[in-house]
């Protein structure tokens, strides 16, 4: 029977998916990443788009260097999306690997 990883940062590593969805507007992507650099989150691979009126983008980071703890970061990131009206997440990549699976 085969094991799952476990969930948890030695599992994953540093790595984490950052997604931000919502209204499209100027200032978004500058927001977002100007409070993962005050946090030392380094920003891997980014990908934005815009779907009529809608800003979608996901990003791959870097937390090895970040002082904050993830739950920490979570909490900081979504209360900034509801301060702006979006909806900001990070999930940790072996998370977000197991929840994609096919």
């Amino acid at each position: 029977m085969a094991m799952l990883p476990e969930a948890g940062p030695a599992a994953g590593g540093n790595r984490a998916i950052v997604t931000v969805i919502g209204v499209d507007r100027v200032g978004i992507i500058a927001a977002v990443a100007t409070m993962l650099a005050e946090a030392q989150v380094n920003i891997l691979d980014i990908s934005q788009s815009i779907m009529q009126e809608f800003f979608v983008m996901i990003m791959m980071v870097d937390l090895a260097r970040s002082p904050s703890g993830f739950d920490e970061l979570k909490a900081a990131l979504n209360e900034r999306g509801n301060a702006m009206g979006l909806k900001i997440d990070i999930q940790r990549e072996d998370v977000f690997k197991l929840m994609h699976r096919v």
